[in-house]
């Protein structure tokens, strides 16, 4: 497994087509392991990117 940092769209586009190959990876296994290290790098570089501000409850 060689896993890298999410730098850029491209990147993030790679990512996400790798993890719909890994989808059905059961846990445990080196292609589950793969699985949720890229699912949290996702997490994160979207938090940083695509984070909607919170809504105004009166509103």
């Amino acid at each position: 497994m060689e896993v890298e940092a999410i730098r850029n769209e491209a990147d993030y586009e790679k990512v996400l087509f790798r993890i719909d190959h890994l989808m059905d990876a059961e846990s445990d296994t080196p292609r589950g392991d793969e699985l949720d290290i890229l699912v949290m790098l996702v997490e994160v570089y979207e938090k940083g990117r695509y984070e909607l501000p919170l809504a105004n409850p009166i509103a």
